[in-house]
């Protein structure tokens, strides 16, 4: 039988309402639930926020791109031509899981009243529409089955209300080149991310329409965007299809250039990166704070129960194995804390991931509700690094058992 165990199961569970100790036990498991809970939701709500942002990134530009070599980092960009085997050999890569032309052009549009600059963006039959169906707000996606070029297109909600246009309404576009060439499109789907950056910025339509604004043959387009199954392998990815595109050279002599969207948006992913420099200051005072509860409720004990430790060293107890009650009694006071903050921090997050009852400014954030994301590894290592911090910080303060000599104590008495 453990007898460390036993004693501090009777001392945790059968504290009497007079104990001195009591309020202060209270605070302790307080501090831990409460400590704890800001944790899991700093932590879901951090991921949350990154993977929104970077899947709407990713959504507008592909996890991987394929363009000229010659471009000037604009969406003016000169044409590439990309022969099928090569194609097919990127598509083969492990990891990679789909391959996809895309055009793009910038031009303006005029209404009757307002004019806004956009960037065109051509697509083909083969486009993985997945993004934008899932951020569709009104009507559907544009159909490039037909044989000639459709003059639909897919605009999205803030661009829409700019400019006071609805689904189903006709505009022109304008495009400046050698001479000011316009074109009228059809708003048939109106998409909302609330990634200001880009909602006011792309249009998306049939890429032969954009051939044919630039006087492209059909084997012609801007570049190729590479989605792949594992954003952590973005790098590793980046240089396979590099590799598959290095020292390749397309009819007219250009060489390809290969960015991943971590290179094509640096500041987007290198502010991404600051937010867990947050996240690990919030860790850090949230166990500092909880640590130093437990500290002071675990001396309060310790003072409290003197009389006690006396007695068990006079019948022979060590020091080890007094101070091994008194860290039962924590790990059960520990344990208690952690509970309530997984129920405290777990309901919380899923009230706001099933109801989205926080909102937030777009404008400023790119999202309209605070984002939750549960990745249940992160949500076990926060209990268990909780658990063994709080417990190797009571290690110290147990220290004191062993300065309570109990000739004294037993004396006083």
């Amino acid at each position: 039988m453990n007898l460390e165990y036993f004693i501090a199961k009777r001392i945790h569970f059968q504290q009497g309402k007079k104990n001195v100790s009591r309020p202060a036990v209270r605070i302790a498991t307080i501090g831990i639930a409460l400590g704890l809970a800001v944790m899991i939701i700093s932590v879901a709500v951090v991921i949350g926020f990154k993977n929104e942002i970077r899947n709407k990134t990713i959504g507008f530009g592909g996890h991987i791109q394929i363009t000229n070599f010659d471009n000037n980092n604009t969406y003016a960009m000169n044409p590439i031509k990309v022969d099928n085997a090569l194609i097919k050999k990127i598509a083969s890569l492990d990891g990679v899981r789909h391959v996809e032309k895309f055009a793009t052009k910038p031009g303006i549009i005029k209404t009757d009243t307002e004019f806004q600059g956009i960037v065109i963006k051509g697509v083909d039959a083969n486009f993985d529409w997945n993004f934008f169906k899932s951020n569709l707000v009104e009507g559907r996606i544009i159909d490039v089955s037909d044989s000639t070029a459709s003059k639909e297109v897919v605009l999205s909600k803030y661009m829409a209300n700019l400019l006071g246009l609805k689904l189903g309404d006709s505009f022109f576009t304008y495009f400046i080149q050698d001479q000011v060439r316009a074109r009228k499109f059809k708003i048939v789907g109106i998409y909302s991310t609330n990634f200001i950056e880009y909602d006011k910025l792309f249009l998306i339509a049939d890429m032969r329409q954009v051939q044919a604004l630039n006087d492209w043959d059909k084997d012609s387009f801007s570049g190729l965007e590479v989605l792949i199954s594992d954003f952590d392998r973005i790098d590793e990815l980046g240089d396979a299809v590099y590799d598959a595109t290095a020292n390749v050279f397309n009819n007219e002599g250009s060489a390809y250039s290969t960015q991943t969207i971590k290179q094509i948006s640096p500041q987007i992913f290198g502010w991404l990166d600051l937010l867990d420099m947050n996240v690990w200051v919030i860790l850090f005072l949230m166990l500092a704070v909880s640590g130093f509860n437990m500290i002071s409720g675990l001396l309060i004990l310790i003072l409290e129960r003197t009389n006690m430790i006396g007695i068990l060293k006079s019948v022979g107890a060590t020091n080890w194995s007094v101070r091994k009650i008194f860290l039962y009694h924590s790990f059960f006071l520990i344990g208690k804390g952690m509970l309530w903050g997984n129920f405290i921090g777990l309901s919380l997050c899923a009230v706001q991931y099933f109801t989205g009852i926080v909102p937030l400014d777009p404008e400023a954030y790119y999202v309209a509700t605070v984002p939750v994301y549960f990745n249940w590894l992160y949500i076990v290592l926060l209990n268990v690094g909780t658990l063994i911090a709080s417990l190797l910080m009571m290690i110290g303060p147990s220290y004191l058992i062993t300065k309570i000599n109990p000739a004294k104590i037993i004396r006083y008495e």
